[in-house]
């Protein structure tokens, strides 16, 4: 059996879907009541410094206390390297995070990488994509 080939092929639609989808993560990147439902319910988020969330609720929770810190000047900015279909409903979209860490030093400016891996998982339900995963590897 030949799997290299398996794959559904790229649909322009929802490759441009996915990727305003991104961009909209990005434009909503410190705002909790738009960034966690770009996300499905049951999503898995595991940060670049290896925090991992389940479910939209610790989400919320999650980012509503970070924008309350330090963390609020840190902003991110991302970029699609590769968008793959697993199933004509989930899509796998590689990217690369490149962070701007505007926090002063006593702040722990320095402990943040400059870039990341990014993987998302999307899936669809009806004509709108979802994440369902975001995880992020530092490049150091």
């Amino acid at each position: 059996m030949d799997i290299t080939n398996s794959a559904p092929p790229i649909d322009e639609a929802d490759e441009k879907k996915i990727r305003e989808l991104v961009a909209r993560t990005q434009e909503a990147q410190i705002d909790p009541d738009v960034l966690p439902a770009l996300h499905t319910t049951d999503l898995v988020i595991i940060n670049i410094v290896g925090r991992r969330l389940f479910g939209r609720e610790s989400f919320v929770s999650a980012m509503t206390e970070a924008i309350s810190s330090p963390l609020k000047d840190i902003r991110t900015v991302l970029e699609v390297d590769d968008i793959r279909f697993a199933t004509p409903d989930v899509a796998i979209v590689s990217l690369t995070k490149t962070i701007h860490d505007e926090r002063s030093e006593a702040e722990g400016s320095s402990e943040l990488p400059s870039a990341g891996a990014m993987t998302y998982v999307m899936t669809r339900k009806g004509d709108d994509w979802r994440i369902a995963l975001a995880q992020t590897t530092p490049i150091r």
